[in-house]
């Protein structure tokens, strides 16, 4: 995936500040498919008011398909992966309509259209924040998204987040949930996990609306508790590590990802038989996942 291109409220299309062909081409040559992130952001934040005036807009609509499928087709993408988050719940119709209005024009020329939807549990849920996830939405509706899509991607992950009390990222029995959930809604076939490649390391004692976790690398969460001679403990439930050390006097803990939880992760896909996963994100380097992967006993789909 590459994060991202936006749009204005015209439908004009808005590359990355930073060129991204040299991540195409380098995703092509080593056999992976390079996908085009289409998000609504704006000042560096969601907008769903950018959202709202595209799924209303023909116009826009059109406009932007028009720019987006030339840029496909000029910069080599496989496909398109389309992130709104924040999705205003009288939009969510038309919202599921434009998706599958992008998937009739790109389908053609063999380009896919997957969506990020955020973890959800039931048609029930709502306000911004699903179960303290700050991914939520209401206007995400999993059926009639399923419908328009391709394939879309479960976002399962941040119920441990930047200003949450601490927990795991992707606690393994929450994800369960989430996917038994969108299996109800979407056939297997057209979905993919999500899987975090990166942890949090907050201080304590936890104050809600004071505590700010810092985010940390899987192998800089592992550094971190040699450097502090921390032991690693791992929850069963949750299929998680964590660990806690003392800093300057204060304490702190640590919940990440190893080579244990993403397997666990990995195995979910294959015992529910879903279409993959997709790591959120790769800027981090954990080679002990791509040593993972290749073993013959990863528990993943080939």
């Amino acid at each position: 995936l590459v994060f991202s291109y936006g749009f204005t409220f015209e439908g004009n299309l808005v590359p990355p500040l930073q060129d991204d062909l040299w991540m195409i081409e380098t995703a092509w040559r080593h056999g992976a498919k390079p996908i085009m992130v289409l998000t609504p952001f704006s000042e560096g934040a969601f907008n769903n008011q950018l959202v709202k005036v595209l799924t209303e807009n023909v116009e826009v609509q059109e406009r932007l398909l028009e720019q987006l499928t030339a840029e496909v087709r000029r910069r080599g993408f496989a496909g398109v992966n389309i992130d709104f988050e924040y999705v205003l719940p009288e939009n969510k119709v038309q919202y599921a309509a434009f998706i599958g209005k992008m998937r009739e024009l790109l389908r053609p020329e063999g380009y896919t259209v997957s969506v990020a939807v955020p973890p959800k549990v039931s048609n029930e849920q709502r306000g911004l924040l699903v179960e303290g996830v700050g991914l939520g939405q209401e206007g995400a509706d999993y059926r009639l998204i399923g419908e328009n899509a391709d394939y879309v991607f479960l976002m399962t992950y941040e119920w441990g987040y930047t200003y949450g009390p601490p927990m795991a990222v992707a606690p393994l029995d929450k994800v369960r949930q989430v996917v038994e959930y969108a299996l109800s809604q979407i056939p297997a076939e057209k979905l993919i996990l999500g899987i975090p490649n990166y942890g949090y390391d907050w201080q304590l004692p936890y104050e809600r609306g004071v505590t700010r976790a810092q985010t940390i690398g899987n192998v800089q969460a592992v550094d971190l508790a040699v450097e502090n001679g921390a032991l690693i403990r791992y929850a069963q439930t949750a299929q998680s590590p964590w660990f806690t050390y003392k800093k300057s006097g204060m304490d702190h803990v640590v919940w990440f990802e190893d080579v244990r939880s993403i397997q666990a992760k990995w195995k979910l896909v294959q015992e529910l038989d879903l279409a993959g996963a997709w790591y959120w994100n790769l800027m981090r380097k954990f080679r002990g996942n791509w040593l993972m992967l290749e073993s013959p006993d990863a528990g993943r789909n080939t």
